[in-house]
Parts: structure tokens; sequence; C-alpha cells
């Protein structure tokens, strides 16, 4: 069976290279009775792989039971996995068979694995070494013929690092690693699991399927879906129920997607773009700091091209209140006042019939940082004809960060 046969059958969907990696190693292990680690975030989907593993084994027709160890309490779970006798603990009224003795024959999937206990650990590694076991309160022995396929998405040379979880076990467990990559990775496969999510709600609650504009299908793939699947399927789930239109714009769906940390990267390629907004703050920071190099370049320049020109502590004084209040888009360079002249406090820019100069008031304009993150998006916005996706990109962020602030300072493109 190939990988698109193993799509088919069990309903995956997407094409990312990455995925289809991880299909062609589960099809190949398949057969055999190798111990399988899937590793990758929450809500990726590891749950398919020991499905595909065991549909495809010669265990097919045996038991398949998937075990969440972190939903398990520490005092329960030897009893849960390998059984436990009658009067064994409190409340253990009759004898028990634990998962490994009901599986005898089959697969087990040990979903959240680095949550076992240390105890278990130390239990389970016997299991896959020796596929022997011991119920809770009995000295017997009993053997048990079963794959183990576990999954876990944490960073496994951590827990080891913090005595969290057992190296030898950990090489027991991943003979054979699949990682399952992030759906952020799999930019082409988004709008595809959101059509397929869309479609399948529609079918449940018997309405129309919604579709997104093109606008909305931009923020869909540039937000970074720190929830993966699970996220995705939650939030299609939402729009269904509660949006009445079933065309679905930007503006609406930005309300459903939540707001990221500052150190949460949106990834798109290889490329990491952080879409909070310090980093546009950040940007308008830099953008002041060199229109007033410029400025103070034209400065240095006029006062350097007339020999007969020195500037007093007065004059050195308005020059450096001209670069902390002048807007900072000017582009006209103001010429100093003479010597003679500096018991004036106004700044000078055109001769005067008598006396060679004529005052020029200075103006008192000062752009707020809000003034001038306004200015820069309705320009944006205007160079590329109200074609947001361009223009996020000139500024430096997200389309999401945008379309936010459009809204906050009410702009229209």
């Amino acid at each position: 069976m190939n990988v698109q046969q193993v799509k088919q059958r069990f309903g995956i969907i997407g094409n990312a290279p990455l995925l289809n990696r991880a299909l062609e190693v589960a099809i190949q292990v398949a057969p055999t009775d190798i111990s399988v680690l899937v590793t990758g975030e929450s809500g990726v989907g590891k749950e398919i792989i020991p499905q595909v593993i065991h549909q495809l084994s010669s265990r097919k027709h045996g038991e398949y039971i998937a075990v969440n160890c972190g939903a398990i309490p520490e005092g329960t779970i030897d009893s849960e996995l390998f059984g436990h006798e009658k009067g064994s603990f409190t409340g253990a009224s009759g004898s028990r068979k634990g998962y490994f003795e009901v599986a005898d024959g089959g697969t087990i999937f040990l979903d959240e694995v680095a949550e076992l206990p240390m105890q278990t650990q130390v239990r389970l590694l016997r299991v896959l070494e020796t596929g022997e076991f011991i119920r809770v309160g009995s000295s017997k022995v009993i053997k048990t013929n079963v794959r183990v396929v576990a999954a876990t998405n944490e960073n496994m040379q951590q827990a080891i690092s913090s005595g969290k979880f057992r190296e030898d076990l950990f090489y027991r467990l991943s003979t054979v690693p699949i990682p399952l990559p992030p759906l952020r990775k799999r930019q082409d496969d988004i709008h595809l699991l959101f059509r397929k999510f869309a479609s399948d709600f529609a079918d449940k609650y018997r309405m129309p399927v919604i579709k997104l504009t093109e606008e909305a299908i931009s923020m869909l793939n540039a937000y970074s879906w720190p929830g993966n699947i699970r996220q995705l399927k939650n939030l299609v789930e939402q729009i269904s129920v509660i949006e009445t239109s079933r065309e679905i714009d930007a503006q609406t769906f930005i309300n459903y997607i939540p707001a990221e940390k500052d150190n949460t990267p949106a990834i798109i390629g290889d490329s990491k773009e952080s879409i909070n907004e310090r980093e546009l703050m950040y940007k308008f920071l830099f953008d002041m700091k060199k229109d007033l190099t410029d400025l103070k370049k034209l400065v240095v320049e006029l006062v350097s091209s007339d020999g007969n020109v020195n500037l007093s502590t007065d004059q050195e004084n308005m020059v450096s209140r001209f670069y902390r209040d002048v807007q900072p888009s000017s582009s006209s360079a103001p010429k100093i006042l003479p010597p003679a002249q500096s018991d004036k406090t106004d700044f000078y820019s055109e001769k005067d019939e008598d006396n060679g100069y004529e005052a020029h008031e200075e103006v008192e304009e000062s752009l707020s940082l809000e003034d001038r993150e306004k200015e820069l998006i309705e320009k944006a916005l205007a160079k590329h004809k109200g074609k947001r996706k361009y223009a996020a990109s000139e500024l430096g962020i997200s389309e999401r960060t945008l379309y936010r602030k459009i809204k906050e300072y009410n702009l229209t493109d």
C-alpha cells in the first residue's frame, strides 16, 4: 500500500513532504514488531500513526488499545496497564486484567508517554525487553506479545536530562522515531484542512458550507497555529455554528484568532515573522531615527559649506531643538542664523530684502509614535492601492497585525 492509498483509507489530508515522509516510514515498519515513537507538537494528529501501523500489520485482527498516560492518576496507572489482584490495594474488590494482558497479540498506543511515573517506566521497560510483567499484588509472571507504539509532545532529551524519563526506556521505545510536522510547516495543507473541516461540520449541523475570501485565506495561512490541527478544527466549528453569513471575510475571521504571545513566531517556510505589535513599533522608531540622521547630515553639510559660520552655544541648542521637534518627514533644510543674529529664537529659511534674512517662526510640530504609525500605514496602503498583503510586506509586519491596526485607526483603504 502506498502513501496516497493510506491517506484515502484513513482520511488524511495534505501533501506536505514531511507528512508524506512520516507515512512512508509508518508503512515500512508496520509489518515488523519494532517499537515506534511518534513525536510532534500537541494537536498535530500523532494518534493516526499508530492506527496506520496497527491496521497494516499482521496484528490488525488483534486488540488495539490507546492509553493516555497523562490522564491516569499515578496511583492507578500500574493497575491500568498491568492489572491487579484482589485486595492488592484499597478498593481492589476483585482481580483485574491490565491493558497489556487484554491486548495480547495486538497493539498498545501509549500517548503522552513522557508523563509515566518512574516506577511505571521500570515495569514498561521490562515488558519491552522480555515480554513479561507482574500484576499489582501478585508474584506470578505473565507473558504477553504486544506491539508498543508511543507518542509524546515533549523534548525527550530535556526530560532525560532533568531525570523525568529513563534514558534506556527512551532508546527502547524509539527504535524507529517518526516526527510529525506542525501545521505552520504545512502551508499548502492549511486551506485544504479548513475546507475539509468546513464540509464535515456543514454535514453535521445541516447548514451550507462556510467559505473564506482571498484576504481571509491569506490570514489563515499567515497565522502560526500554535494548537495545530486541533485548533484549526475547533475554529472551523465555531465559525460554522456562530456566523450567519457563509462567506467569511478577513474582518470576521480575525475575531476568531486568539492573540499570540510576544515570543511566538509565525513561521512560514524557513522564515520567522513576529506578528506582535512591538516589532511594528520598533520599525517606526528606526524609520524616525533614519529621518533624523538624514536631517543631521543636511545641517552639517550646510554649516561646513560656509567657512564664515561658527555656531554659538545658543545656536547649538537650537539645532538640537530642531532635531527633536521638526516633523520627521520634512525634506527642506533650514538655513542657520549667523552669530550676529543669534539673540532671536527663530529659524531663518528665506532671505529678506532688508537684512538678508526673513524670520520664519519655528514650528513646534512633533509626531507621536501613534501618528507616525498611522501615517506609514496610510502611505503603504495608498502605494499599493489598498492591497493589504503587499502593504503588510512593505511594513515588515503580518497581515493580521495590519488588519488590527486598520481597525484600530479606523482607516479605509
